[in-house]
């Protein structure tokens, strides 16, 4: 996500984004989901892609107004690989593909997947740009431990979900249970999603020891599923929340200088 949002950002487009992203449904979701049928992922990530390209219009990164790289992981040798060149979509499919979720992007004959798995706060990146302020979003800080799996309930299926919808409906449900940090009996799921999670955190201490940054937004891993991202509008209020609060916290330690911030 955060590749995601920093592309879109960089190329001027956020706020389209934001109010396309508010109004999307449980459903909407769903029809943007396609499945892969292969052996690396569950989805495509086609469908997603494409219609963020009608919705932003595809670019290259290095015409964007805004400097931005993408993180990503090549999957055959284990490194971290950074795209600040090329068209922008590349990079952020790349940077979004969630191991079993997604499968992985080719890029110059390099399979990538999620940058998460090897750098889930990736400052150093930010460090050839000649930046005032350095602002890290740490994704997975610690669980709240009182979040209760959504509520799924059931939606009208039409011609075009079908079958499909009640297939990934089932799926979401299943990814649901991984949020319950009480639970005692743990599935497949809860234990790749816990396990990646225990893996992220560590190596997302360890960049933040390494480079600290000016500010530090730290969102509770537990706060949403992947899959959620009908529940947009909530969380984009709580992330300005979050924002807010340590920004104040800076103000506050730095006197209130304007010319400082």
């Amino acid at each position: 996500m955060g590749a995601l949002i920093g592309g879109i950002y960089a190329a001027g487009k956020l706020d389209i984004f934001t109010r396309w992203v508010s109004d999307l449904q449980r459903l909407d979701v769903v029809r943007l989901l396609d499945l892969s049928f292969g052996s690396t992922g569950l989805f495509k990530g086609e469908r997603v892609i494409g219609v963020l390209k009608d919705l932003i219009g595809d670019r290259n990164i290095e015409d964007l107004p805004v400097p931005f790289t993408a993180v990503a992981t090549d999957i055959q040798n284990g490194k971290e690989v950074w795209l600040s060149r090329g068209p922008l979509f590349d990079a952020i499919r790349a940077s979004i593909a969630i191991p079993m979720i997604f499968t992985p992007q080719s890029i110059e004959g390099r399979q990538l997947v999620d940058g998460g798995l090897v750098n889930p706060v990736p400052i150093a990146p930010t460090l050839r740009d000649h930046t005032d302020l350095t602002v890290a979003v740490n994704a997975s800080a610690e669980p709240t431990g009182d979040l209760e799996p959504p509520d799924l309930g059931t939606e009208p299926t039409d011609d075009e979900a079908g079958n499909f919808h009640e297939r990934i409906v089932k799926f979401i449900a299943d990814l649901s249970q991984q949020r319950s940090v009480k639970k005692e009996t743990l599935g497949l799921l809860d234990v790749m999603f816990r396990s990646m999670d225990t893996m992220q955190n560590r190596i997302a201490r360890f960049q933040l020891a390494t480079y600290s940054p000016d500010v530090l937004i730290e969102i509770p891993r537990d706060l949403c599923g992947v899959y959620e991202v009908y529940r947009a509008r909530e969380l984009i209020g709580i992330g300005r929340e979050k924002a807010e609060a340590t920004l104040s916290r800076l103000r506050a330690h730095r006197g209130d200088d304007p010319q400082r911030m």
